[in-house]
């Protein structure tokens, strides 16, 4: 089995160079794990793959699928849920090589990119066109990666999650055959034509295939963005208000939620004076007098309900440094305890049990003792409690692993999610069952083993 993919051997029907293949102890090991911390140890891949093309990924494939070797994809690995953890070993498709912006049509507002392309990349590529891609965890993920687990991050309440803007994908399967979800070319804005393969594929996370391009839907960069920062005296207050500014039809762009503990190690990581109270970042998108009735209905509600003054960020350089002392939460968090690490999980809910399961949410950590910093995509009711601990202390890490099974079961019974974008991976699978039930298991399972009947593509993941 090691002979058909050590480079230079003679069974697979190619040749393999080190530049794209190997097997190096040192290297496999930064293809463990991704960012998860969790109590299940996963061993590294056998060997790593670099294509360069679809048809090597498909030739590649196919042999894995002779010699029943378990396939891992391989964006980025910034991942949170242990998405891309070798757990039988086999072989990790890096498909970092494969970086290129392949078709844009700027009249279309639609690009395809390869698997490797990160979103930074493409708006960095987009430069100069008047169009953008809004679609922002945080990471600078790859975007295949980020259909894969059907991301979304700030900018969602406005623009959708990567499950919206995903017109088509091309992908190949176990065995090594290649297909387009929506047809080989097909980029309409909208169809009604059969199954909706695409949206399969999209938060798939690796099971089901390896998607080797994908067909992204672009946005107009706005005449005028400006940010603000505006404190709030309850948990309550900042929910309230922001259901009431998505029930006025203001189109706001980001809408983001900090708890005080959250505020006060961002104030202290980036050097800001932010009251140290529950915190709305907020962004408005549009022309400049569409501004001023966003931003001028906003204040309103916020200061009915008890918000102070708005902070503004209105040129690029503070909005910049606004929206990257959000972006550096997780820095932020483990800053609070020196020599510790962080480990977030999210959840969403209902917007309107967002106050609620966030109050509950901190009562729970205050009472286990432990240190658990909350942000959120409050537009969404999705929010993330960014975990951090000792590794080396079983009985902290053993109190974290309840409570983030504990918060997670908390969200189910409001009707809600294990998990609003970080995806199932390795660490929600037994969440997801109580989540979807029996019988839409099963009709995952029976899909799985349509596409996938020897079980090779990302083993033990999801399901």
């Amino acid at each position: 089995r090691e002979n058909q993919l050590r480079p230079g051997g003679t069974d697979m029907g190619m040749t393999l160079t080190r530049k794209w293949c190997t097997t190096s102890e040192v290297l496999v090991h930064n293809y463990v794990n991704s960012e998860l911390f969790c109590r299940v140890r996963c061993r590294p891949p056998d060997v790593v793959v670099f294509p360069r093309c679809v048809e090597e990924v498909s030739a590649l494939a196919k042999i894995c699928h002779q010699y029943q070797l378990p396939i891992i994809p391989f964006g980025t690995g910034t991942g949170l849920e242990g998405g891309v953890g070798a757990l039988k070993g086999g072989v990790c498709f890096s498909l970092r090589n494969m970086d290129e912006v392949l078709d844009l049509h700027q009249e279309d507002f639609d690009v395809t990119v390869e698997p490797g392309v990160t979103r930074k990349a493409l708006n960095s590529y987009l430069r100069g066109t008047g169009l953008w891609f809004p679609i922002d965890p945080g990471a600078d993920a790859s975007l295949c990666g980020m259909a894969a687990t059907s991301a979304s991050g700030t900018n969602a309440v406005r623009y959708g999650t990567m499950r919206e803007n995903v017109l088509n994908l091309e992908v190949v399967l176990a065995d090594g055959s290649v297909f387009h979800t929506a047809g080989r070319g097909r980029r309409p804005r909208k169809t009604s034509a059969g199954y909706n393969l695409t949206n399969l594929f999209v938060g798939s996370e690796g099971t089901l295939g390896i998607l080797t391009k994908a067909t992204l839907r672009l946005y107009g960069i706005p005449e005028s963005m400006v940010s603000a920062v505006c404190s709030f005296p309850s948990v309550q207050a900042a929910v309230d208000s922001t259901v009431q500014i998505l029930q006025t039809g203001v189109p706001i762009a980001r809408i983001e939620f900090l708890d005080d503990v959250m505020i006060g190690a961002c104030n202290r990581f980036n050097s800001l004076s932010y009251p140290v109270t529950p915190t709305l970042f907020l962004e408005f998108h549009g022309s400049s007098k569409s501004l001023e009735e966003q931003v001028s209905i906003t204040e309103e509600i916020t200061r009915e309900n008890g918000g102070g003054d708005f902070a503004w960020a209105e040129d690029e350089e503070m909005r910049a440094r606004l929206w990257k002392a959000r972006h550096d939460a997780w820095y932020a968090a483990q800053a609070l305890r020196p020599g510790c690490k962080a480990y977030s999980t999210d959840v969403c809910v209902p917007l309107s049990c967002l106050p609620q399961i966030i109050v509950e949410t901190k009562e729970d950590l205050m009472r286990n003792h432990l240190t658990g910093p909350i942000a959120g995509h409050v537009g969404d009711g999705n929010f993330h409690c960014i975990m951090v601990l000792d590794p080396d202390d079983p009985d902290e890490v053993q109190r974290v692993h309840e409570f983030t099974e504990r918060l997670a079961r908390r969200a189910l019974a409001m009707d809600g999610t294990c998990t609003g974008e970080h995806g199932v991976g390795l660490g929600k699978r037994t969440l997801l069952r109580e989540e979807l039930g029996p019988q839409a298991m099963e009709v995952m399972q029976r899909l799985k083993a349509t596409l996938d009947p020897k079980n090779l593509m990302n083993p033990g993941k999801v399901l």
